[in-house]
């Protein structure tokens, strides 16, 4: 069966333009909505294996929509395509569980690409925690790579797809170092400076979330990476 798209994009000529090339080139299954309220119903009402949304639209936002996709599902991959270039914008993006951003004016050729290469990582991850341990105890901590989350007694925490993948990283190397560059090219497929600084603030995070236990730290290794320590 093909692979279905969520394409929400405002701009009718280049919504026509890319669910006719990614329909004919792509041999995708694409539903185009051209607000971000109608994007929210039609995810709603079906699954898809990708979402692609414009992120300046009337009624919804592209970032308000990610973030209402991302409370009903965690795991579909989104790439935003937008003409905001911003560093602060692309953070944002992927703060809100993007997966990937790329910015107008883009040739088509080279979305189908991010898009083909997005879902061959969710394959390969859906493949590879099929072989690895997918439940973890940190401390007094449990993890759950699948259902991502991390509980404490009768407490839990819900993270993001990004967060999950970057905790099982560490927690397969608990208590050894986790190489940046390792880390990033795993998660991200790419250890350029920006994807370094969106690490940095999943990790934040992280450390939040465990910080109830003081046997549990996660500790930089200057120079190196990272690691999980559990005493």
């Amino acid at each position: 069966m093909n692979k279905k798209i969520l394409l929400v994009e405002d701009d009718p000529n280049l919504g026509m333009l890319l669910e006719d090339y990614l329909s004919l080139k792509g041999k995708f299954e694409v539903t185009l909505c051209v607000d971000g309220d109608e994007g929210l119903k039609a995810f709603t009402a079906n699954e898809y294996d990708i979402c692609i949304l414009d992120v300046m639209m009337p009624k919804k936002d592209g970032f308000t929509l990610a973030k209402d996709i991302r409370k009903l599902n965690q795991n579909t991959p989104i790439i935003f395509a937008t003409a905001k270039g911003m560093m602060e914008d692309k953070a944002e993006a992927y703060n809100l569980g993007g997966d990937d951003y790329i910015t107008k004016p883009f040739r088509i050729e080279e979305l189908l690409l991010r898009i083909n290469a997005l879902l061959k990582r969710v394959s390969n991850q859906d493949q590879t925690s099929e072989t690895k341990p997918t439940k973890f105890e940190i401390g007094n901590y449990h993890f759950n790579y699948q259902t991502q989350i991390i509980s404490l007694n009768e407490q839990t925490q819900k993270v993001s797809t990004k967060e999950a993948e970057l905790l099982r990283l560490l927690c397969l190397k608990m208590n050894d170092v986790l190489t940046r560059e390792e880390a990033l090219i795993q998660i991200w497929h790419d250890d350029n400076y920006f994807n370094g600084r969106s690490m940095d603030v999943f990790l934040s995070k992280l450390r939040k979330y465990l910080k109830e236990d003081p046997k549990v730290e996660i500790i930089n290794v200057h120079g190196r990476g990272y690691k999980l320590l559990v005493n």
